[in-house]
């Protein structure tokens, strides 16, 4: 069972977040498939221990007030099978480095320098318009890699979904192997996401949207 902080953290997304709301339209039956997200890697340090707290706000840990730091962002997006239905119930975790490109891990390279203020991970339930919402830090890169956040999915009865979002434009994307893996051009353009200034923010919060496209429709 998913806890009630999981489930309190949704209705306060649905019913609270304007912001959101563009990107959370539930779409029609397409006459296409959509293009299908690309499976990527898990990398080497999904958290090797789960932290207490693993609600969709990352910037702050528990009930400290101190938040995290990095450039405040809001992520949003759908998950959709093939014909572009959402999926409800589909649990969404993310994962990142911090501002100081650590993980939460503890093989990661840099771990003493990793901020304890920085959740690092989160979960998120989807509910009827297949939506989800975290609210993070923009990434940044380590050595090895580009800027990326790690993203799966999970559905009863069905093989986790993993894979990774890009920030477009970053110049590091060019040189980052798994990046490049991705073939397909249209594919890796549907990982490769904005992650523009929120409007009216007075902090210089980011927003993005990231739609993870499930290769199958709910009978297939």
């Amino acid at each position: 069972m998913f806890s009630s902080r999981l489930q309190l953290t949704r209705r306060t997304f649905c019913g609270g977040l304007a912001f959101t709301a563009a990107a959370l339209a539930t779409p029609g039956l397409m006459a296409e498939e959509l293009i299908r997200t690309p499976a990527q890697t898990e990398g080497p340090f999904y958290p090797d221990k789960l932290p207490l707290d693993t609600d969709n706000d990352l910037i702050i840990v528990n009930d400290q007030l101190t938040s995290a730091v990095g450039d405040i962002t809001h992520l949003t997006g759908r998950i959709l099978d093939a014909q572009g239905n959402p999926i409800r119930n589909a649990l969404v975790e993310i994962w990142q480095v911090d501002n100081n490109a650590a993980y939460l891990h503890t093989r990661s390279g840099n771990r003493d320098k990793y901020d304890s203020n920085f959740q690092g991970f989160g979960r998120f339930l989807t509910g009827s318009s297949g939506g989800y919402y975290f609210r993070t830090i923009k990434p940044v890169p380590y050595p090895g890699r580009t800027p990326h956040i790690h993203v799966k999915v999970k559905l009863k009865g069905r093989p986790e979904f993993i894979t990774q979002c890009y920030i477009k434009g970053h110049a590091g994307n060019e040189r980052d192997g798994i990046w490049r893996s991705i073939r397909d051009e249209q594919q890796r353009n549907s990982v490769t996401i904005d992650f523009a200034p929120l409007k009216n923010s007075k902090l210089g919060e980011l927003a993005a949207n990231f739609d993870v496209v499930l290769g199958y429709t709910p009978e297939g």
